[in-house]
């Protein structure tokens, strides 16, 4: 047999070694029972690969990116084979991993119970005891076709160009390169046990499976058309431990005490009612305290950095949205028009910026008058299919606190220095402390203007970002269509990242609006817009912010930031007139005056997670004192009536967390 050369890459490490010709990629890492697959020439491939001459080869890791999509693509698999050995009539859709898991699509007759699930988890791990070995091949379209005559599915997806760009995503390629089948091969005969269209890669055998669980079915259209057939979708999730799996779990029960929506109900905070519509949400008067609380904030924030307050309307001609370029590039997001004056067509807004525009350009402008920040609470509606609704986080009608700024090319790095430094802050000092950076580039199929404009404006920002000394991630073709943008990612109390605030850098739009200024010399010049948005929205910012906190807020925006509990009904008065001098001082205080007792009224305020109770008996009376009861149970006797106000108004003055 010839020898051939290969290079193992491991990092920056690069190894020469000789092999005979019919090596496979298993064969060179021996013993490493974490390698599960490999990269060779910067495509993944099975451990089963035969390496070629001068190949480049890197070892993949269960436990990294590619890692866990093949895992968990494989245990995708393994699931299918289970619910087709205990459906035989199941016709398989696709199954594809996904973010912490995979699904499996599925036509059958009736929906998945869930004794179905547990059945289906159980076959699996008999499935994955048996070492089945996972087989790639190569067939041509028409044997593919022979092979999956009783997969009507699977026969749709064979020729059809672009198919792998769909939401199938691993689960196979077609429309170019090779087409191939997965056997799923006994571990003792080699005999076929089950097989699927797929591209792979895969585990060397369902052994490597180390842990997986399944979590819930729904419905869901092939495809993701509504114009196709209703599947059945199973989700489960993968892990390279048993431990990790346990984490997973725990992760989720976690966040599914802290579920927005869940919350919202329990403190009576916002509901969703049907009469209203889905996406668009009603806030309750606790749920309007706390919003109140947080714009208030910003908006005296906002007037400290020199912003001004202006007001648009919640509808306009469309010839100002074909003006700005928005129902060219954004049509599909925008609701259909309303035909008003003789037929001119009316949108709501999906955005501020055009009217900011329009402020603009209200008059002439000076180059004194740069930087112009103008800022709004503006309502927009964007139209939502109802399958990505989510509560308050993916909503059809929402407030932005949006501002635009226009200034001079020799400030905009200062300005957007100054506008992200100023973002930042202010999203501490709502409690959230855990940042990365995110920069969106050019979309090469969707974007106005200039190449050298786009290259600019993304230099600029990538010097503005780096300068905060936060890590910066980089987001291809993530831009809008009139500009790169940094978006700012922020970890949750578990953990969890979610997109905050946005700072986008225009050169596109003051074109299309004609913005001028008058500068020094005289001549007209055109202006740089910078789109910043704080909270992204205020509904989606108060969801982040409920889940953050679980519901506890800190005082300054707790709905109710102490609640009276008097130890008997002779001192409801006393509590009252506490509450009334809190008031006074601009605190939100209440008292329990219910029949309830004492200890009933403590669980009470406890469930609605109030920051501080207020206790009051006979011996406080007596001396003009309260005891004051905390969250965790803690509690200090005795407090004068001056000083316990004082303490909760430096507790919500300072925003401290309790």
């Amino acid at each position: 047999m010839s020898d051939v050369r290969v290079i193992i890459q491991r990092d920056s490490e690069r190894e020469e070694r000789v092999v005979t010709t019919g090596t496979t990629a298993a064969e060179l890492f021996p013993g490493e029972r974490t390698v599960i697959a490999a990269r060779v020439g910067g495509e993944l491939k099975d451990l089963a690969y035969e390496i070629g001459e001068g190949e480049v080869v890197e070892p993949v890791e269960i436990s990294s990116e590619d890692g866990l999509a093949i895992l968990r693509h494989s245990t995708a698999h393994v699931m299918a084979q289970a619910v087709q050995e205990l459906h035989p009539e199941a016709k398989l859709g696709i199954g594809p991993p996904v973010k912490d898991g995979f699904y499996y699509d599925f036509d059958v007759a009736t929906p998945f119970t869930p004794d179905d699930l547990k059945a289906i988890e159980k076959k699996m791990q008999e499935i994955q005891k048996r070492g089945q070995r996972f087989s790639r091949r190569v067939v041509t379209d028409e044997a593919a076709r022979e092979e999956l005559a009783a997969e009507p599915y699977k026969l749709e997806l064979i020729g059809i160009k672009g198919a792998a760009s769909t939401d199938d995503g691993a689960d196979v390629e077609v429309g170019g390169g090779e087409l191939t089948i997965y056997d799923n091969l006994d571990a003792k005969t080699g005999e076929l046990c089950w097989k699927d269209l797929c591209r792979g890669p895969h585990l060397p055998t369902t052994r490597n499976i180390p842990a997986f669980k399944l979590m819930r079915n729904a419905a869901a259209y092939w495809r993701g058309s509504e114009k196709n057939p209703m599947l059945q979708r199973i989700y489960g999730t993968a892990w390279p431990s048993k431990e990790e799996l346990k984490a997973h779990l725990e992760f989720l029960a976690e966040a599914e005490k802290r579920d927005h929506r869940k919350l919202g109900s329990e403190l009576d905070l916002f509901s969703f009612p049907d009469e209203v519509g889905s996406g668009l949400a009603v806030f309750h008067p606790k749920g309007g305290v706390i919003r109140r609380a947080m714009e208030d904030y910003s908006r005296r924030r906002h007037e400290e950095e020199g912003y001004e307050f202006v007001y648009t309307p919640h509808a306009t001609k469309g010839k100002l949205f074909e003006k700005s370029g928005h129902l060219d590039w954004y049509a599909d997001g925008m609701y259909p028009p309303m035909q008003l004056d003789e037929g001119v067509d009316y949108y709501l807004k999906p955005m501020n910026c055009p009217m900011h525009n329009l402020i603009f350009d209200a008059r002439g402008r000076s180059y004194r008058e740069l930087p112009l920040r103008l800022f709004e609470f503006g309502t927009v509606y964007r139209y939502e299919k109802s399958g990505v609704v989510h509560g308050l986080t993916r909503a059809r009608g929402f407030t932005q606190d949006d501002a635009h700024i226009y200034c001079t090319k020799e400030q905009m790095a200062d300005e957007l220095d100054s506008t992200l430094t100023f973002v930042l802050n202010l999203l501490r000092d709502y409690g959230l402390t855990d940042f990365y950076l995110e920069l969106s580039t050019k979309d090469p199929e969707k974007f106005v203007g200039t190449d050298e404009a786009w290259e600019e404006a993304t230099e600029v920002l990538r010097a503005v970002a780096e300068k905060q000394g936060l890590p910066l991630t980089p987001d291809p073709g993530g831009a809008a269509f009139y500009g790169p943008k940094i978006s700012v990612q922020a970890r949750d109390a578990i953990g969890r990242t979610w997109q905050m605030s946005t700072v986008q850098l225009d050169f596109n739009l003051p074109e299309r609006f004609n913005l001028e200024y008058t500068s020094p010399d005289g001549s007209k010049q055109r202006p740089v817009m910078i789109h910043r948005a704080l909270f992204g929205s205020i509904e989606r910012f108060f969801a982040v912010l409920l889940e953050h906190y679980a519901g506890a807020f800190p005082a300054w925006l707790a709905p109710v930031q102490a609640t009276g509990i008097p130890i008997g009904d002779a001192h409801i008065p006393y509590l009252q007139e506490f509450a009334k001098a809190a008031r006074a001082r601009g605190l939100r205080v209440e008292v329990d005056s219910s029949s309830d007792r004492m200890q009933k009224k403590i669980r009470n305020a406890q469930k609605q997670k109030v920051p501080f109770m207020i206790i009051a008996g006979d011996e406080d009376m007596a001396n003009g004192a309260v005891s004051f009861r905390y969250r965790d149970g803690s509690q200090e006797n005795g407090i004068p009536v001056d000083e316990a106000i004082a303490k909760i108004a430096k507790v919500v003055d300072e925003r401290a967390q309790i």
